[in-house]
């Protein structure tokens, strides 16, 4: 809705990753760094770890884009809470393989036949695992012995693991120690810097044809930041609504007033509101807890009014945006 308003081509901060609008902050630009020296190894593992938003998904998708399609076969895990039997098999299909009902000797020789085809035509296989925190100990050990794999004595295929921080703690389990000796390379992703997130936003907005409408004030950009500790994913949550805020207040300026009521509204809206403790099914009440009984339901009453007027504020805010789009009756 507000990329008409604001005359934006698409929706510039969509919360799934999207290769286009990449930003190559400080710490994405040493990741890819981290990535490409890790896939001119040509084997082993690659470990990129960071906090749950940080992009480190968007990042992969962007490299992949930059990568030869006739020199690569990228397959992609994103399911991870499964057992080492079930992600072979989902690996597997990642590269185009059905499970035929083979047991598992089968299966490991069908894998093996695959890798060697591709490395024949010229290709080579790379798995990119994500939410590598929710893997098993057995099943970071059938990813190793799948990366024991060899064909005319070349590693066949090669593995990225994206993870949030407790992979780190994971893989330095004494369990995994042959595991992390074929780890090539890692890195942990941070978050943006405050003019990063300046940087960040601006660069998505010019993405969709932004020619400074809505006119984004200093201290908004700052109170963005505030508000969500540099972290991308957190950042097109919070400036999505900003700009639907911005259409249904009909403004073209973008002010700290303005994201932080957005905030407060959005952290409402995820967060909700406590409930009452259950009432007593006495009939007889202590003169005290009687008190405190009336001063609950006192308070409860309030938060009744409270949200009574919240809901009608909401009624105002839908009726307005029915008339702009003409959904009115």
């Amino acid at each position: 809705m507000y990329e008409s308003f604001y005359n934006l081509t698409a929706m510039p901060f969509q919360l799934t990753p999207d290769s286009r609008f990449f930003f190559g902050s400080k710490g994405h630009s040493r990741a890819i760094a981290h990535l490409n020296y890790g896939l001119a190894q040509g084997e082993g593992f690659i470990v990129i770890t960071g906090e749950v938003g940080a992009g480190k998904t968007t990042l992969v998708e962007w490299l992949r884009t930059q990568m030869d399609p006739a020199a690569f076969t990228i397959a992609r895990v994103s399911t991870t809470q499964v057992s080492e039997n079930d992600l072979f098999r989902l690996a597997m299909a990642g590269f185009g393989l059905q499970d035929q009902g083979t047991g598992k000797a089968g299966l490991l020789q069908r894998f093996e036949e695959m890798l060697r085809a591709h490395q024949a035509a010229g290709r080579r296989c790379l798995l990119v695992v994500d939410e590598a925190q929710n893997l098993s100990i057995p099943a970071l050990e059938e990813l190793r012995m799948l990366s024991n794999i060899t064909v005319d004595g070349r590693t066949s295929l090669q593995t990225i693991l994206l993870g949030q921080p407790q992979f780190r703690r994971l893989l330095a389990s004494p369990n995994l120690d042959q595991l992390r000796q074929r780890v090539l390379t890692s890195y942990h992703l941070g978050p943006l810097s405050a003019d990063e997130t300046r940087s960040y936003i601006e660069h998505r907005l010019t993405a969709v044809g932004w020619a400074d409408d809505p006119h984004w004030s200093n201290e908004a950009f700052a109170a963005v930041y505030d508000r969500t500790g540099g972290i991308p994913r957190r950042i097109n949550r919070l400036c999505s609504r900003v700009l639907l805020y911005g259409v249904l207040e009909q403004t073209h300026d973008i002010t700290d007033a303005v994201v932080e009521a957005t905030a407060q509204e959005l952290s409402q809206d995820l967060e909700g509101t406590e409930g009452q403790p259950p009432a007593s099914d006495s009939d007889t009440l202590h003169p005290q807890t009687a008190m405190t009984t009336d001063f609950a339901a006192s308070a409860l009453t309030e938060r009744v009014a409270a949200l009574e007027n919240k809901m009608a504020e909401r009624d105002q805010v839908f009726r307005r945006l029915s008339q702009m789009l003409g959904l009115d009756a």
